[in-house]
């Protein structure tokens, strides 16, 4: 037990560097470049590239829920105290909450995205951060959970969210538009706008996801007058707000200065 948490969060890390740095590249970097592409470039390039950067994506994706799992496993589920505080005797139900809700609001999300927001984008946005902010508030101030308990379970619901995106329907979506391009057919519009749309959510979770991983194991933000949920959702507006602003950025002419 000594040596599995530091190799699980040893391969954690690694594992999630190498998703979330391909993430970037995709949207900041190759989605604006592949636009200005012609056709003819894109079916000679893009069959070369994509595969290669898509394997790498979906493996790292996976491998990093994996080992987020094991240790939601070895650092909370088998030390109580980190997860409810001094009084373990609730331990298991908070357990099961915290289980439920990672994987009901994963496939909640999934169903509001995929047919209630479908077009609404924006009232999507708005009505998914309250939902995720009532589930900050329901984990510390009714499950009773630690402040690092709900950050790692917000944690938890944001990267199954994401690793499903990556699986369910970033790559199946990828597949078809790479088949269409080799064979030098217009890819379907629907593709390439699921894939982006959940790509582009991937992106907007990623920012507040790493701050949750990282600063539990630091130095939780507190304020006396803000509880800790509160924070943690002003976080997370904040990282949106901040990732909105580098959308934009990327969209710029290629700096003339590099």
């Amino acid at each position: 037990m000594a040596m599995a948490e530091p190799l699980f969060r040893w391969a954690h890390i690694i594992a999630g560097i190498l998703w979330i740095g391909l993430l970037y590249y995709f949207n900041w970097i190759n989605g604006v470049f592949a636009s200005k592409l012609d056709a003819d470039t894109k079916q000679k390039g893009l069959p070369e590239l994509l595969p290669r950067a898509l394997y790498f994506f979906r493996w790292g994706a996976a491998y990093t829920w994996i080992t987020g799992v094991a240790l939601l496993g070895l650092v909370f589920y088998m030390n109580p105290s980190t997860l409810v505080g001094a009084d373990t005797a609730g331990a298991h139900d908070a357990m099961l909450w915290g289980l439920a809700i990672i994987l009901v609001g994963a496939g909640l999300y999934d169903v509001l995205w995929s047919k209630v927001f479908a077009g609404k984008e924006q009232a999507g946005v708005v009505i998914t951060f309250l939902l995720v902010t009532g589930i900050m508030y329901s984990l510390t101030e009714c499950c009773d959970f630690t402040i690092r308990g709900m950050y790692i379970h917000i944690g938890g619901l944001f990267g199954t969210c994401m690793a499903m995106n990556v699986w369910m329907r970033i790559w199946p979506a990828q597949r078809k538009i790479i088949a269409a391009t080799k064979a030098g057919e217009a890819p379907d519009k629907a593709w390439g706008a699921v894939a982006g749309l959940r790509s582009k959510h991937n992106t907007y979770m990623s920012v507040p996801l790493v701050y949750m991983m990282i600063n539990q194991h630091t130095s939780i933000v507190q304020c006396e007058s803000v509880p800790a949920w509160g924070m943690l959702a002003i976080v997370t507006a904040v990282s949106w707000v901040f990732v909105k602003w580098v959308y934009k950025k990327s969209k710029t002419e290629a700096p003339a200065f590099y």
